[in-house]
């Protein structure tokens, strides 16, 4: 069970996160809908411990892990997709998706060999550098890098943003297969349609605030 409680998180002197709380139980798929600007990137990375919060605090099965780093919620199988993808131009796909156990010193083929029998379209192109695929496949490499790490908790922020529909529909199956695995998936969206049937529940953020 991963839960925030009275979250309040700063940037540059800005208040973003406000008093956020949310309970997420482990087997299930959980939502994150708001508008661009709402909060919902902020409450990802502070989830993940890529930003410190000012106030409140984060449970991970009962443990307190507020102050945790991103390195030790990986370690603890935290698997995080940004918006944005951050791949490493110089590294190979297949050094990519690995990143995180190589940057933890561990190794896991099984983990990989399942991964690319969810994503098959990830081992075609392994060896290829991030720079010659298109923004969509590397949508792909991106979340195949979290489920690498991701053993118990998947953090998806906006995996969707950008990409055509069909490609949108090939996320969705995965993502719906990834649910039958028991992990805690937690998915922001701008447009909650597209959670529809994948999410058992959903979070409204508006102007850093939970509002539903």
């Amino acid at each position: 069970m991963l839960s925030a409680s009275g979250l309040d998180v700063h940037i540059a002197g800005t208040v973003v996160l406000r008093e956020v709380s949310c309970r997420f139980e482990g087997g299930r798929t959980y939502g994150i809908v708001g508008r661009n600007g709402a909060g919902k990137t902020t409450l990802m990375r502070a989830l993940m411990g890529v930003l410190p919060s000012r106030n409140g605090e984060i449970l991970f099965d009962g443990v307190d892990i507020t102050r945790a780093p991103a390195s030790k919620r990986l370690g603890m199988g935290f698997g995080y997709m940004p918006e944005d993808r951050r791949l490493v131009p110089s590294l190979t796909v297949e050094d990519n998706v690995l990143m995180p156990l190589i940057s933890l010193a561990r190794k896991d083929a099984a983990r990989l060999d399942w991964i690319y029998s969810l994503i098959p379209e990830i081992k075609e192109f392994r060896t290829r550098m991030p720079s010659l695929l298109s923004g969509g496949q590397q949508k792909l490499v991106a979340l195949a890098r979290a489920l690498m790490a991701g053993t118990r908790v998947l953090l998806l922020d906006e995996p969707t943003e950008g990409v055509a529909p069909l490609l949108q529909s090939r996320i969705r199956k995965i993502l719906s297969d990834v649910g039958g695995q028991g992990l805690l998936v937690l998915i922001s969206e701008s447009n909650s349609g597209y959670l529809s049937g994948m999410a058992g529940q959903l979070y409204f953020i508006e102007r850093g605030r939970i509002t539903s």
